[in-house]
């Protein structure tokens, strides 16, 4: 297990370095770079001149590139090109409320999406499978935007149960009040990706039902919810953790809708604030904070397969 972690990491290193020049390279790329947000439209020759220079873009492309490479690594993203504050600093305080909101909504998709997973594929293709089965379609079918904006109408508008306009509270700090604030939002996201899980989890059950080991537990006399739970479940999770450790790295950097809707303080908000205000450092802070820790989700998904299924052996 050891050496495969290790091998992992050093497979990560150059994915890293690709996607990092990937990142910096499309940021310069765009026409006006940092350079004509700092100086406007009416800049002088000179003050375009002193801004290059001070960015550091008058020197080859290889030596800004290891120039930045070098800062990122130990930390150092820049700084914003509006607030003048660490990307970093800026990033540190949106990511905790993105974390807690994705954490939530999972639970949220878990709790919704099991159950009707499990109730499918024990009655597959009856009329409650059927109905299950339409359920999962609606759920993806419904954009988020608009059961957002019907769940503030329902629960914030006409019954005043929750607040429409979502802030971020620490749940270790106040928890009845952090799940006031993460109830819509949540809910809104985990309606959505329960209709994902479900049908992962269904197909997987279903295919797993039909083995022979099922038969034969079943022959031996073996209760059926015995068999369902420490026998099919088990080994029906793999492609569903996968599914759940990709959702929870997509909720990092994309649930960008849902926190506009909700104007709740997430990472993604602060990407597309800082895309429609063209602040490049900060742009590209976040991009590779979203993809490293999209990269760690990875891995430790693939760890936990070995703790799912011990028949599994990392060489």
């Amino acid at each position: 297990m050891t050496g495969y972690i290790l091998r992992r990491l050093l497979q990560i290193i150059p994915v890293l370095l690709l996607a990092s020049f990937a990142i910096w390279a499309m940021i310069y790329a765009v026409p006006g770079g940092p350079v004509g947000v700092i100086v406007g439209e009416n800049a002088t020759q000179e003050e375009i001149a002193a801004a290059t220079k001070q960015l550091g873009l008058d020197q080859p492309v290889l030596v800004q590139y290891l120039d930045w490479l070098g800062k990122a690594a130990t930390g150092n993203l820049g700084f914003s090109l509006h607030s003048k504050d660490p990307v970093l600093t800026l990033i540190g305080e949106r990511l905790p409320a993105t974390l807690q909101l994705a954490v939530a909504s999972i639970l949220v998709a878990l709790v919704i999406g099991i159950p009707i997973a499990l109730a499918g594929a024990i009655h597959a293709n009856s009329w409650l499978d059927r109905l299950l089965s339409g359920w999962s379609a609606l759920a993806l079918g419904v954009p988020t935007f608009w059961l957002g904006i019907l769940l503030i109408l329902l629960f914030a508008v006409e019954l005043r149960w929750l607040p429409s306009a979502s802030r971020y509270v620490p749940f270790w700090e106040s928890p009845v009040p952090a799940m006031r604030s993460l109830a819509l939002p949540a809910l809104t996201l985990g309606v959505y990706v329960s209709g994902i899980l479900a049908r992962f989890l269904r197909a997987s059950l279903v295919s797993e039902m039909r083995s022979d080991y099922v038969r034969t537990a079943r022959a031996k006399g073996v209760p059926e919810p015995r068999i369902v739970s420490f026998h099919i479940m088990r080994n029906a999770l793999l492609p569903f953790v996968t599914i759940v450790g990709l959702m929870i790295a997509n909720f990092i950097g994309g649930a960008v809708v849902t926190e506009a809707v909700f104007t709740y303080p997430g990472l993604g908000r602060l990407l597309i604030q800082a895309i429609s205000t063209r602040d490049y450092p900060l742009i590209q802070g976040c991009i590779v904070v979203i993809l490293v820790i999209y990269m760690g989700i990875n891995l430790a998904v693939d760890i936990l397969y070995a703790f799912i299924d011990p028949r599994i052996e990392y060489r």
